[in-house]
């Protein structure tokens, strides 16, 4: 599925860049739109702002979303994605650093698909990314077009 849209939401720097590498590393070569804060991947799932000529009915295969983002942070992302038809049954992977109790709790709450952190040592995160991208991207089914858009 190499077409397959992949958002990456991460205002991190060194974080962005270790993804992609990993993405890469793992032979996934998906298109991936990167999202510095939590606006700016709601202006691109909603075809606003910078991304108003965006076409909204090609909409991303799996978003992966860290939960410290400036303006918007993650659960905010969520909780507007869920409330929107359009983005409400989007695959969501909340990807971040912490394991505190009570951001999966929050974020499960909210609807993410699953919650992975990001593990610390570099061959840990490339296996933990070529994980996620045969299930997101090979294994899972996603909801019909019809139903997403």
């Amino acid at each position: 599925m190499d077409d397959a849209i992949i958002l990456l939401v991460e205002d991190n720097a060194d974080d962005e860049a270790l993804t992609l590498r990993a993405l890469k590393k793992n032979n996934i070569k998906n298109e991936v739109i990167v999202a510095r804060d939590g606006s700016e991947a709601l202006d691109y799932l909603f075809g606003e702002g910078t991304h108003a000529a965006r076409g909204t009915p090609l909409m991303p295969q799996v978003i992966l979303l860290d939960l410290n983002l400036p303006k918007l942070n993650g659960f905010e992302v969520l909780r507007r994605m869920r409330s929107d038809e359009r983005t409400k049954l989007l695959p969501v992977v909340i990807l971040t650093s912490s394991d505190e109790e009570q951001d999966r709790i929050n974020g499960y709450g909210l609807g993410a698909n699953s919650y992975v952190r990001k593990p610390v040592e570099f061959g840990a995160f490339i296996e933990a990314v070529r994980q996620l991208g045969l299930y997101w991207l090979i294994l899972n089914r996603p909801p019909p077009i019809a139903n997403r858009a």
